[in-house]
């Protein structure tokens, strides 16, 4: 079993990587409660994930994984991208995030494509780390659908499905089709291969 600091202080993206990596032999501790947010100033997903887990290895001393995640919506020209969780402002809710989202997209026509894109990065004492991402595509719904999930999961309908947004599907529903659960295969993938 390999052994990692987990860099999210995100309690939902925390359970939803640990149900994924710990059947695949991965296992995740939490966050030091000591270890501060780090400021997210790179332009791309990998770069922002870097700095956390760079972050977390300086801090304990042990391998971190980060993750950073990021909804592309082609009609607003790749918005809000690197800064989904932001996107509303600093302080926003998943609520106000969906709803500036929605609100942007009122009069654009279906088919409303987007992708979700998630990089996960691992980094170890001494400098190493690699990257790897997973990439869903879908579209967004007009109105929010479902009580799982979070984030972006009720406004987000994977293409590959059968018309439910990612908040109307279980966890292991998810888990199997998600952005996040391809990226966290295929980091169990490559530490397999170590």
């Amino acid at each position: 079993m390999s052994t990692f600091v987990l860099a999210t202080a995100n309690p939902d993206k925390a359970t939803e990587m640990r149900e994924i990596l710990a059947p695949l032999g991965v296992e995740l501790l939490a966050r030091p409660d000591h270890v501060a947010d780090v400021d997210e100033t790179e332009d791309t997903l990998e770069g922002n994930a870097l700095l956390k887990a760079r972050a977390l290895v300086e801090a304990t001393g042990r391998a971190a994984i980060a993750d950073d995640t990021g909804l592309f919506v082609d009609a607003l020209g790749g918005r809000p991208g690197v800064h989904s969780a932001r996107y509303a402002g600093e302080e926003a809710s998943y609520a106000d995030n969906v709803d500036r989202l929605l609100s942007e997209l009122a009069s654009v026509e279906a088919p409303r494509t987007a992708r979700f894109v998630t990089a996960i990065v691992v980094a170890y004492p001494g400098g190493d780390w690699f990257g790897v991402e997973g990439v869903l595509e879908g579209t967004i719904t007009t109105s929010p659908r479902g009580g799982g999930g979070f984030g972006y999961d009720p406004v987000f309908s994977p293409s590959d499905e059968d018309g439910r947004t990612l908040a109307q599907m279980t966890p292991e529903q998810k888990n199997a089709v998600s952005h996040r659960g391809r990226a966290l295969r295929a980091l169990a993938e490559k530490l397999g291969a170590e």
